[in-house]
């Protein structure tokens, strides 16, 4: 099965551990017969690198006994490890942001590999999630500096993401979305409006579940950040929880860290509305932005 880079590069290193394992041998014996630093290693082992043909040959010699269909395998693995995310076109020469933007293409690849994701939105909805104008606000008003072909590069990225929700098979994408993300007028009454009309087409997808968390559910643990809980195939890795923050964007992958958001996350959709209330919910907050907008229009 053809695979985009990154998880081609998870799944060439979780066979290079395995094989590492089974020969017996260390981080560091690895490295000494690569004549490398251990931390190569155990980057090529966790899919972060991108692996030279010659290097990955080395370990296999080192390894032993890899020879038919799963030296072929190995080596296909290697060829799509080194080929470019289709993501890559977007965020070409963009300017990068230690903390808002580190690696403007990182996530899109991680949420490719992923099978589902489950979202807290608390300040701004999912990118799954954003129109066109919607996403634009959110990203000018985070990215000030950025140049106007910049932000629209990044609004592309987002619309090109939105495929996986209409693909076979589709992402699935549960979503707990607090009611405060709703009320706030990003982008405008307008823009917020035609957002909500979108939320509500997205709502009746299959794949899509969407919950409000009202105002009235009070202070959740939840409350202390925006995440997503990525589901990820075995033969690519483990799940992963992504935050975003003032310290910029990051990825957890410990059982301990993937316990604790889901149970977080499980109990906001405990105190969330059911899936019919929450598009009443989102259907009352249209109405009252598309009348604002109308006011405002005169």
């Amino acid at each position: 099965m053809e695979q985009e880079p990154t998880g081609a590069r998870r799944r060439l290193g979780a066979e290079l551990r395995r094989l590492r394992l089974n020969a017996g041998l260390k981080l560091e014996d690895a490295a000494r017969g690569l004549r490398c630093s251990a931390s190569k290693i155990s980057r090529l082992e966790n899919g972060k690198g991108v692996p030279r043909p010659v290097d990955v040959d080395a370990l296999l010699a080192l390894y032993g006994g890899v020879e038919g269909m799963e030296a072929e395998m190995l080596r296909r693995l290697v060829a799509q490890s080194r080929t470019r995310g289709w993501w890559e076109p977007f965020t070409e020469g963009l300017r990068t942001e230690r903390y808002v933007l580190p690696a403007p293409g990182r996530y899109a690849a991680v949420e490719t590999d992923a099978t589902g994701v489950d979202a807290f939105d608390l300040s701004v909805l999912h990118g799954l999630l954003q129109t066109p104008d919607y996403a634009r606000a959110v990203l000018a008003a985070r990215l000030p500096g950025h140049d106007g072909w910049e932000i629209d590069q990044l609004v592309h990225l987002r619309r090109r993401r939105h495929e996986a929700l209409t693909s076979d098979p589709p992402l699935r994408l549960r979503s707990v979305i607090d009611e405060s993300v709703l009320a706030r007028a990003t982008g405008g009454p307008s823009v917020m409006a035609d957002q909500l009309d979108r939320l509500l087409e997205l709502s009746r997808l299959p794949n899509v579940i969407l919950l409000v968390l009202p105002f009235s559910a009070g202070v959740q643990r939840a409350h202390a950040g925006r995440f997503s809980v990525l589901a990820i195939p075995d033969e690519l890795g483990s799940d992963l929880v992504h935050t975003e923050g003032h310290a910029g964007e990051s990825f957890l992958d410990t059982a301990r860290d993937l316990e604790t958001y889901r149970r977080v996350l499980a109990d906001a959709r405990a105190d969330a509305l059911e899936p019919e209330a929450s598009r009443a919910l989102i259907a009352h907050h249209r109405d009252r932005h598309r009348a604002a907008a109308v006011a405002a229009a005169g």
